[in-house]
């Protein structure tokens, strides 16, 4: 793996969305004036490379554009950035995939409604290992899963880790999740996909079906927590003015990425993202908020946590899983 092209290459959705910020969320059958309204580029994969891009990283994006305004205005947005799009695909006639994000400006909290045109949808027989083998690292979403698990497939193949983010059960996530080595989903991805309301037992038994280096779930604002290794590790969220929360995790994940090719302990990898991601509330919009690595230190060495959700941790054990 050397004189390899880039640090990080990500597969998977990229978003334009149409931020709204409201004095409150609105109630069933009301009609309540809104503050703003802005476009706003998003998506899960494309943000965490743009994240990428602006610590330093050479960042590639494989993925479908749309062929409107709001696929050009993705587009452009990537190119601005600095990101290889060389493998990102317009889709003459094909709106982008595009959501209407509703954020309370009292919590900072959103609702999210999209859409995606089926012709955006990434196929297996698109790709080529090059394009991912060109890289450090590589990063899913599992939205398109049977191209997901190609793009892992020829990753792994070649030594190279892969970390994924998922927050749905999607067709084929079973395959996708043999071939991943870091797997953080949402906080109700573990306990959705194994069927068990307790989070550890369910991130033992995903880590027991499918051997991984990390296993995590992001918590929102309490943080996130990890099985590495055969003990778990737990980091709380930081307290910040919180503004808006779209794209928080993919945020996340993009200073995730970052902080495993510096080579960090996972503990400080897991607390420098959990900053980034907390400082990005600060900001409207999945991108408006990425701040700095120092900025992201500056926070981890001088502000306060949130209340931790755990004192304690229980201590893997095999006896605690639930059998297959």
């Amino acid at each position: 793996m050397t004189n390899l092209t880039f640090d990080v290459v990500g597969l998977g959705l990229n978003a334009t969305d149409v931020a709204i910020e409201t004095p409150v969320y609105p109630g069933f059958n009301s009609k309540v004036e809104f503050i703003s309204s802005s476009w706003q580029a998003g998506g899960q994969v494309a943000t965490a490379m743009v994240v990428c891009q602006r610590l330093g990283l050479r960042a590639k994006y494989v993925g479908r554009l749309g062929s409107d305004p709001m696929g050009e205005f993705q587009r452009e947005s990537l190119v601005r950035e600095g990101l290889d799009i060389s493998d990102a695909v317009v889709v003459e006639g094909c709106p982008n995939q595009m959501a209407y994000i509703m954020i309370d400006k009292s919590t900072g909290e959103r609702t999210i409604l999209w859409h995606r045109d089926p012709r955006l949808t990434i196929r297996p027989e698109e790709l080529r290992p090059e394009m991912f083998t060109c890289a450090r690292a590589l990063h899913l979403d599992g939205h398109d899963t049977a191209a997901a698990v190609q793009a892992a497939r020829w990753a792994r193949a070649a030594g190279i880790p892969v970390a994924l983010d998922v927050d749905n059960i999607y067709p084929g996530v079973d395959d996708l999740l043999a071939n991943i080595d870091y797997l953080i989903g949402s906080s109700r991805f573990p306990s959705a996909y194994i069927g068990e309301h307790d989070i550890f037992r369910a991130l033992e038994e995903i880590q027991r079906r499918h051997p991984m280096k990390l296993v995590a779930a992001t918590l929102g604002r309490d943080g996130i927590v990890a099985l590495e290794n055969g003990r778990f590790i737990y980091q709380p969220g930081y307290e910040v003015a919180c503004r808006d929360t779209t794209g928080a995790g993919d945020v996340f994940h993009g200073a995730f990425v970052y902080a495993l090719l510096q080579g960090w302990p996972t503990e400080r990898i897991l607390d420098f993202s959990n900053a980034m991601a907390g400082l990005s509330c600060q900001s409207t919009g999945a991108r408006g908020g990425i701040a700095t690595r120092e900025e992201a230190e500056k926070l981890m060495a001088n502000s306060r946590r949130n209340p931790p959700r755990w004192t304690s941790l229980p201590t893997p054990s095999r006896d605690r899983v639930v059998p297959r």
